[in-house]
């Protein structure tokens, strides 16, 4: 019996595991991108812009550096300061002066902000059914997996 992501990529054979597992991760990861994008575009927000909301809310009250968010980013490579500008444009998240520098610019959220993430905490358990096709010890056993493939 042909597995799942052979049927699904409709490709027979793999160079061997490591490469099936590759492209398994990658296939899965667009899928859950996909998944997670259309409960964020309810608030009209990217993944980026989602992820730069929930590491300001996470530090409210106190505002942030762009290079504290960029270091918290789950997507290392996006543009944090293109991001938090068209943020500002939406009067999501603004900038303020450091306290202790003024030289420093933080930037924190908006109630505008706090508030479209309430509204998408109404949909966890939507990115929660992402994983009900696995048990409880399954999930926990991929989290092992994976941690272990990035040490």
């Amino acid at each position: 019996m042909t597995e799942k992501i052979e049927r699904e990529l409709d490709q027979r054979k793999f160079r061997n595991e490591k490469h099936k597992a590759v492209v398994n991760l990658v296939y899965t990861y667009n899928m859950i991108s996909e998944r997670l994008q259309e409960i964020f575009s309810r608030e009209n927000l990217t993944m980026q812009q989602f992820n730069i909301l929930r590491i300001l809310r996470g530090n409210h009250p106190e505002p942030c550096t762009n290079s504290h968010v960029k270091e918290r980013m789950l997507d290392k490579n996006s543009d944090v300061t293109r991001i938090v500008d068209r943020l500002i444009k939406r009067g999501l998240v603004e900038r303020c002066s450091s306290e202790k520098d003024r030289r420093k610019v933080a930037i924190s959220i908006t109630a505008k902000g706090l508030e479209a993430l309430s509204r998408l905490d109404d949909y966890k358990h939507q990115e929660d059914a992402i994983m009900d096709n696995l048990t409880d010890e399954q999930v926990a056993l991929l989290n092992s997996l994976l941690d272990e493939l990035r040490g």
